[in-house]
């Protein structure tokens, strides 16, 4: 397994050598809510909204005294917006109270934060804090990895556990960004691009089929 794990991480190192964060941000708490507004909603959407709410309330002080009917209104189109703008706020207050200003950096308390669960946590963890071991299990990742047969199942906590067990720390923050990306370009939930894919040696919706 280790030398398959390798060997997937190099192949997806070839195909995106300089891996980023999908939704824009320029300071720490931007990204937290970011993510929570990508929760059932595509990053392309999010990067459409955050701007005007980022320049409606440009600091964290603001976000945190923000009405949450404005909120509501100005994520409205990413879903569940009522329970997003609630967090969104509450989260920006905690940070002030409890975090002096900065988004935590370890994973109790990040889950402590209203909104923040193991993915949000895993992916501020790594892009913030370049944790070691950071791995953020979305959709892409457990039917990517679930069809490599890197993983089995799935519950996010389940094969987030078994990619820790087999990623090098060092490379599973990026290994999860790179993945999202192979998502989205070839090995895509309907559709996969088969005969484009450098993994497929390693498929099991190829080899059983």
């Amino acid at each position: 397994m280790e030398a398959k794990v390798l060997s997937i991480i190099e192949k997806l190192k070839d195909l995106y050598p300089d891996p980023k964060c999908a939704l824009h941000y320029s300071k720490d708490y931007e990204l937290m809510i970011a993510v929570r507004l990508s929760a059932q909603c595509t990053d392309a959407r999010v990067n459409r909204i955050t701007p005007a709410l980022f320049a409606a309330y440009p600091t964290l002080e603001a976000m945190a005294q923000a009405p949450i009917g404005h909120i509501e209104e100005l994520v409205h189109s990413c879903g569940f917006y009522k329970h997003k703008a609630r967090d969104i706020v509450l989260a920006c207050q905690m940070l002030l109270t409890k975090h002096g200003g900065k988004v935590p950096g370890t994973m109790e308390e990040l889950l402590a934060l209203p909104g923040v669960g193991r993915k949000t946590a895993n992916l501020l963890l790594g892009d913030l804090y370049s944790v070691p071991g950071s791995v953020v299990c979305d959709t892409h990742c457990i039917r990517i990895c679930g069809r490599l047969g890197l993983s089995q199942g799935k519950e996010p906590e389940k094969v987030e556990r078994q990619l820790r067990a087999i990623l090098p720390p060092e490379e599973s923050s990026n290994f999860c960004h790179r993945i999202v990306l192979f998502g989205r370009d070839i090995c895509t939930a309907r559709s996969p691009k088969c005969s484009q894919c450098p993994l497929s040696m390693w498929c099991t919706l190829i080899h059983n089929a």
